[in-house]
């Protein structure tokens, strides 16, 4: 277990670092607390499994290819393609935003898609992978809203304190009762976002369909737009995933 926590902490880092996601072992030690002998003898392991590689002049490490091999695989199994990638390019046409498309992951989600419009030369870019915690933002706070009670609780009650629950649970029920969950500026100033749930054939929670967009220039008119299409759009994709309610 230990092994399997210092690798993952080694992926993490590498997955963090902006200077084009490569380390040597010098500075991969220092982040990861590790002698460098037992940090060598963990990247030759990680590396004979394709987890991570090293670059023949610099010798510094960084991510191997089975991730991205691993991903797309997943990529392939969700029926992402045929069943929900046209709708969100559908709605980014129509509002003419970045559109987003993230899934629950215990006490985060997980944006496993973006798709911005050529149109507009101002957008809001949250990057691809970017794990964000579920108390936070319009995407989480709808999939929240239309999660069993017990579930919501235990992922509320791991992540806010006790003095601010009340209030909290008070806005899911508001976004529950609307359809829909709107966030302004609670990750990034000047940042608004809608979204809606994606449910599967059983009523569960699958993920959410979120528009990104400033809100310097926004106008009621222009936020029922946006709304209204991205309410759509969560029902098709909901409909295709089989749901009936």
């Amino acid at each position: 277990m230990q092994s399997i926590d210092r690798a993952m902490n080694v992926i993490k880092v590498l997955v963090s670092n902006s200077s084009e996601n490569r380390l040597s072992i010098t500075e991969l030690s220092q982040e990861c607390d590790l002698p460098v002998s037992s940090m060598h003898r963990l990247l030759k392991a990680m590396s004979k499994h394709g987890l991570i590689q090293q670059d023949e002049q610099s010798k510094q490490y960084g991510l191997g290819n089975i991730w991205l091999e691993y991903g797309l695989r997943m990529y392939d199994k969700m029926d992402y393609i045929s069943q929900i990638r046209p709708e969100l390019e559908r709605l980014m046409n129509i509002v003419e935003e970045s559109v987003y498309l993230s899934q629950p992951i215990e006490l985060e989600s997980l944006i496993i898609e973006r798709i911005d419009s050529e149109k507009n030369q101002i957008r809001v870019y949250d990057q691809l992978g970017s794990r964000v915690s579920m108390h936070l933002g319009a995407a989480n706070k709808v999939m929240l809203a239309f999660m069993p009670y017990n579930q919501a609780e235990k992922i509320i009650d791991a992540l806010l304190p006790k003095q601010e629950r009340p209030d909290f649970w008070k806005t899911l029920q508001e976004t529950k009762m609307k359809g829909y969950g709107i966030s302004h500026s609670e990750r990034t100033e000047g940042t608004s976002s809608v979204a809606v749930p994606i449910l599967n054939h059983f009523g569960e929670v699958h993920g959410a369909v979120s528009i990104g967009f400033v809100s310097f220039n926004l106008t009621e008119d222009r936020l029922d737009f946006l709304i209204k299409n991205v309410m759509e759009t969560g029902k098709r994709v909901s409909t295709k995933l089989g749901y009936s309610g």
